[in-house]
């Protein structure tokens, strides 16, 4: 793919008003998600669920492309048609996880890289003939008092950008997500110091490796308290130290950052992403990127059975309409309640 084709699909991906639904989860994680609506996680029911979410519709309005797992890309809808081509019929660019997950990392007790670089190459030319114009690597990094580590943070830093290159190399738009995990009790400030240090080694990386940044997008942490702080700063707060983070190390050329919900409540990520795009205009589009936030509602409306779809694709609809508002910063809280009295 020429670059310009690179830099198009970059960003249609944030296109006005709307994001990314992440449809990736692992087998284990699905197996999860499932497990907590009392449904068995089955290939056809992880088929039959997804594709309760990508024939929602309307949906297209504020869904600009979906990232599927493995399973799911070589998968169809009810009618026969293969997901990816039934999401190009919507408008909506089919992409792909292509990492196998965060593994203990050598000499660095209780820390990650990120694994998948062997064969990629030939993945990526196979996912691209299946319809794959996007893909997904996920670093992650636990914060404490003394980490990530610098070897943490450059080793993860370094199997980024050389999936980063893989990707463009095979015509293939590059979301790099380095995930700065907010479990624990640290301050904002200490995920403020973390995710600098973080960006600050992947962008130094992805220009190292010759990365094309405009064929690219970012998807991050939000910078938030710890879930377990006593004193968690406020969406206002949130909002603060996420854009002057990000202000100081995401290059102008990036043409979106798509954060990721990562453990927040469904509107918590909604109302932190408006406080953001409510102080723009940025240099970057400012999208999302979610996964759980965007699919609870309707896995919970869901429950596995046939006579629930309808429901459940409302509940998705909804929160995809939410974050769409919140790309312009024209949500509010009451817009909730609408919807559950409408």
């Amino acid at each position: 793919m020429p670059a310009n084709e690179l830099h198009e699909t970059a960003r249609a991906l944030v296109a006005e008003g709307k994001g990314i639904l992440a449809a990736d989860e692992s087998d284990s994680t699905i197996k999860k998600r499932f497990d907590s609506i009392g449904v068995e996680s089955t290939e056809e029911n992880r088929r039959g669920y997804r594709d309760l979410l990508f024939t929602t519709d309307g949906v297209q309005d504020y869904i600009s492309g979906v990232i599927l797992f493995d399973e799911t890309i070589r998968q169809s809808s009810a009618d026969g048609t293969p997901f990816p081509e039934l999401l190009e019929s919507k408008g909506i660019v089919p992409g792909i996880k292509v990492d196998s997950g965060a593994k203990p990392l050598a000499l660095a007790d209780g820390e990650t890289v990120t694994e998948g670089l062997d064969g990629l190459r030939g993945r990526l030319e196979e996912y691209r003939s299946l319809g794959a114009r996007f893909a997904k690597w996920r670093a992650t990094y636990s914060i404490t008092n003394d980490k990530p580590s610098e070897y943490c943070t450059w080793a993860n830093a370094h199997a980024l950008a050389r999936y980063a290159a893989l990707c463009q190399e095979a015509g293939i738009v590059p979301i790099v997500e380095p995930e700065v995990l907010m479990d624990g009790t640290h301050t904002v400030e200490r995920a403020y110091h973390v995710t600098s240090r973080v960006l600050n080694a992947v962008y130094t990386e992805l220009f190292d490796q010759r990365i094309d940044l405009e064929g690219t997008l970012l998807k991050p942490n939000m910078v938030l308290s710890g879930y377990e702080a006593s004193d968690r700063a406020g969406v206002e707060d949130v909002a603060e130290w996420t854009l002057r983070c990000f202000y100081k190390h995401v290059p102008a050329a990036v043409p979106g950052i798509v954060f990721l919900s990562g453990g927040q409540s469904d509107e918590d990520a909604t109302a932190h992403l408006n406080a953001m795009n409510k102080r723009g205009p940025h240099p970057w589009q400012l999208s999302f990127s979610y996964g759980r936030a965007l699919q609870a509602p309707a896995l919970k409306a869901w429950l596995g059975k046939p006579e629930n779809v309808e429901a459940a694709q409302r509940a998705y609809y909804h929160r995809a309409k939410m974050n769409g508002a919140a790309r312009t910063g024209m949500y509010a809280p009451e817009m909730e309640r609408e919807a559950v009295t409408a």
